[in-house]
């Protein structure tokens, strides 16, 4: 029996953001409640700015055009320019019939996330409308490309880069400056935890595109670098599932490498993180750690066909919380923990142009 949508209208904003977070996503619905008091509020409250946006771009039915006239009617929306209202109101028609229950319920009660946006200080409010705007624009960008290119894939890695950043990497910024806001400590390493919190995003976001190459592919779309294929002699616009040879995976395994470099990145990234800061770490270890696994499940069987063949086991998570939390200050094996769960993966060095620190946006 599927659960029923709770309007906001029964509950109060602070209350139906809660309950909307459980629905639409379960792994932040898990890593946001580790984070200290304060920096619960507004980084569900980012999440679910986000995952309005994404809703837009992920719609099958819409053309390009209209979702970036949607795309930048919500950037109005969330500096306060437009109303929130009339926006969901424009919108939800329009939700194909494969946007989930809780994403339509989501987009009809808009209006109350925004009033919750609209009561964060000047600092987590420009963080906020900073990251919807790039990705939005972002995203309409490559949803251009999409409609155009289908499954072409993108030009090369640098390319991917630059998807990544949109859809993963401004989320990252978005969240250093949350915390810098936070804690002055943390606010201190700004300028380091900047480009780490683009390659934190690009290394969560590649595991996504690599977990889920054949569900991209059976809807119509392509996130892999066309030039790291060409090099083996394959052309991924006739990539089918099952029918890949051996230059495939060795493209594979050279994007999982990449992966990789960028998730030591994000390492370093929480190790920045105070030691007595121990939600914070959780919040971003927990994250890292699933990750780690996947690739590596990517890369044992670089052959799979479907998302279910290289996705973690319930334990595996279960395992991943427990020892990072376990660990969770002591920096010496974090690092040893990351190297023995990534020693199978294939080591490929990253400029940081190259990989995504600096991608030029």
């Amino acid at each position: 029996m599927k659960k029923s949508a709770i309007p906001s209208t029964d509950l109060d904003d602070e209350a139906y953001q809660q309950h909307i977070l459980q629905d639409v996503s379960r792994t932040f619905a898990l890593t946001i409640p580790q984070l200290p008091e304060p920096l619960k509020r507004v980084v569900s409250n980012a999440y679910l700015l986000c995952r309005i946006a994404d809703t837009i771009e992920d719609d099958k039915t819409m053309g390009a055009g209209v979702k970036r006239q949607l795309a930048e009617r919500f950037i109005r929306v969330v500096a306060g320019n437009d109303s929130a209202g009339h926006f969901a109101g424009d919108l939800y028609p329009l939700l194909s019939t494969e946007t989930t229950e809780y994403e339509r319920d989501l987009v009809a009660n808009t209006a109350a996330v925004i009033r919750i946006t609209h009561s964060f200080n000047s600092r987590q409010r420009a963080a906020l409308e900073r990251c919807v705007a790039i990705m939005a624009e972002g995203m309409a960008r490559y949803q251009d490309a999409e409609t155009l290119d289908g499954l072409d894939g993108l030009a090369d890695l640098p390319d991917m880069g630059r998807y990544c950043y949109y859809v993963a990497g401004v989320v990252g910024e978005m969240l250093t400056e949350l915390f810098c806001d936070y804690s002055g400590e943390i606010d201190q390493h700004r300028e380091v935890l900047m480009p780490l919190s683009v390659s934190f995003g690009q290394g969560l976001q590649m595991t996504n595109i690599l977990k889920d190459i054949w569900e991209d592919h059976h809807r119509g779309a392509c996130w892999l670098p066309r030039d790291i294929f060409m090099k083996y002699g394959v052309d991924i616009r006739r990539k089918k599932p099952g029918q890949m040879d051996k230059g495939f995976e060795q493209g594979l395994g050279e994007l999982i490498g990449v992966a990789r470099a960028h998730l030591a990145n994000a390492l370093r990234y929480t190790l920045f993180i105070p030691r007595h800061e121990k939600g914070l770490r959780r919040f971003c270890l927990w994250a890292l750690g699933m990750a780690v696994l996947t690739l590596d499940k990517i890369n044992k069987n670089r052959s799979f066909t479907h998302a279910t063949e290289v996705k973690i086991s319930r334990q595996c998570v279960k395992t991943t919380i427990i020892t990072t939390s376990l660990f969770v200050t002591r920096d010496r094996m974090l690092n040893h923990l990351f190297n023995l769960t990534a020693r199978r993966l294939p080591v490929v060095p990253i400029h940081e142009k190259l990989g995504g620190i600096h991608c030029g946006v």
